[in-house]
C-alpha cells in the first residue's frame, strides 16, 4: 500500500511529496522508493558518502543537503509517509542500517553544535534559566517591526515542515512515560490537537496562516526549497522522537518549544497585522500566544521536573534537549538574517 491519503477536510494530499534530489545519497534513496529497486544500492551509496567525508576535516554534518535530506526521507517513512511510495519501506532492514550510520555522524554534529550544557542539578531552575529570553532583538523583533511580506513568506516555507505536523513527533514520548508524567503530556498535547476540534488544531491553524500569505499549505510542499540546516532542526526532532534512549532530550525539547514560543508569537502577530493581515493569518500566532504561557509551566515542572524526579539519569539529557532546540533555532535565525543581509533568499533557488 502507498502513502497517498487525503485529508477529509481539505482534500489536500497529507504524505509528504517525493523531492527532487540533492546527492548521491538521496538520488539512490529516491530511485530504490519510487522504482523498488535492491535497497542494498543505498549501502554503497552510503560506502561512498563514508569515504569521502572521512578524508574531509570541514566537513558538517548540519549543512550536507545530500545527507539531510535523506535522513529526511527515511524518517519520514515513519510518519506521514512519501507519496506513491509503499509503506513496506518503513521497516526495510538496509534502509533502516544506513539511517542508523547517517545517525552516528549526525549525533555527534548535534552535540557539536550544542555545546556544553550547564547543569545545576535543578532541571526545573535550569530549564527556566536556559530559556529566558535573550537580550538582542532577534529575529521575532525583526519580523515585527521589519519584515516584508516575502519575508515572512520565507519563514512559513522553513517552518512548515514540522508545523503542518506540529506535535505529532513530541506525542511519541507518551507511549513511554507513566503516571502523573504521561499526563503531563498528554495536556500539553492535547491542546496542541486543538482539544479535539479539527478546526483548532495547531497545524491546521498555521495551514490557515500558509493559505493568507498566498502559500501552498499541502505538507511537504516546499521540502525542495528548504536548505540543509532546515532540514538538520526538523532531523534532530525526529531522531529524538524516535529513539526510547532520547526519551529526555524529547522532553527537554517540548519544554524549550513551550517555554520559548509565547514572546515571539505575540511579534510574529504583530508584524502580520502590520502588513495588512487578519485573524486568518494571526490565529496561529494568537493561539500560541495564550496557549504556551499555561503550557510552560505544565512541560517545565510537571513534565520535566517530574521526569528528572523519577528518572534521575535522564536530567543531563533533559537539559541537552531544551539547549538542542534552542541551537537549531539559532542555527536558522543566524542563516535567515545573514541571507536577508546580503539582500538574497534564505531558500534554495
Amino acid at each position: 500500500m502507498s502513502s497517498s491519503l487525503l485529508d477529509s477536510a481539505t482534500g489536500v494530499p497529507t504524505s509528504m511529496p517525493v523531492p527532487q534530489a540533492r546527492g548521491p545519497l538521496s538520488a539512490t534513496l529516491v530511485s530504490i522508493l519510487r522504482s523498488s529497486a535492491d535497497p542494498r544500492e543505498l549501502t554503497a551509496a552510503t560506502d561512498a558518502y563514508e569515504d569521502a567525508r572521512s578524508i574531509d576535516p570541514t566537513y558538517d554534518i548540519l549543512r550536507d543537503d545530500d545527507a539531510q535530506l535523506t535522513l529526511t526521507l527515511l524518517y519520514e517513512l515513519h510518519l506521514q509517509g512519501i507519496e506513491n511510495v509503499s509503506d513496506e519501506w518503513e521497516w526495510n532492514p538496509d534502509l533502516l542500517a544506513v539511517r542508523s550510520r547517517l545517525e552516528a555522524r549526525f549525533e555527534p554534529g548535534i552535540a557539536e553544535l550544542v555545546g556544553e550544557v550547564p547543569s545545576s542539578g535543578d532541571v526545573v531552575a535550569d530549564l527556566w534559566a536556559t530559556t529566558a529570553p535573550s537580550a538582542g532583538p532577534g529575529l521575532a523583533s525583526f519580523m515585527a517591526k521589519d519584515a516584508t511580506v516575502d519575508q515572512f513568506a520565507e519563514v512559513l516555507i522553513h517552518r512548515s515542515l514540522n508545523q503542518l505536523r506540529e506535535a505529532d513527533v513530541h506525542t511519541l514520548g507518551i507511549s513511554r512515560l507513566s503516571g502523573a508524567v504521561k499526563a503531563a503530556l498528554v495536556e500539553v498535547q492535547s491542546d496542541e490537537y486543538g482539544g479535539g476540534r479539527a478546526e483548532r488544531m495547531h497545524s491546521r491553524l498555521f495551514a490557515d496562516t500558509m493559505r493568507a500569505v498566498g502559500l501552498s499549505d499541502r505538507y511537504g510542499h516546499y521540502i525542495d526549497a528548504v536548505p540543509a540546516v532546515t532540514l538538520a532542526s526538523l532531523n534532530a526532532l525526529s531522531l529524538f522522537g524516535f529513539h526510547r534512549r532520547h526519551l529526555g532530550t524529547l522532553v527537554g525539547h517540548l519544554c524549550a518549544v513551550e517555554t520559548t514560543s509565547a514572546l515571539p508569537s505575540k511579534r510574529y502577530s504583530a508584524g502580520l497585522r502590520r502588513l495588512g493581515f487578519g485573524s486568518d493569518a494571526t490565529l496561529f500566532y494568537d493561539e500560541h500566544v495564550e496557549a504556551d504561557s499555561v503550557h510552560e509551566q505544565i512541560a517545565v515542572r510537571e513534565l520535566a521536573g517530574g521526569l528528572a524526579s523519577s528518572q534521575p539519569h535522564r536530567t543531563d539529557d533533559i537539559l541537552f534537549g531544551a539547549a538542542a532546540c534552542l541551537a537549531f533555532d539559532d542555527l536558522l535565525g543566524d542563516h535567515l538574517t545573514s541571507s536577508w543581509e546580503k539582500g538574497e533568499t534564505s531558500l534554495r533557488e
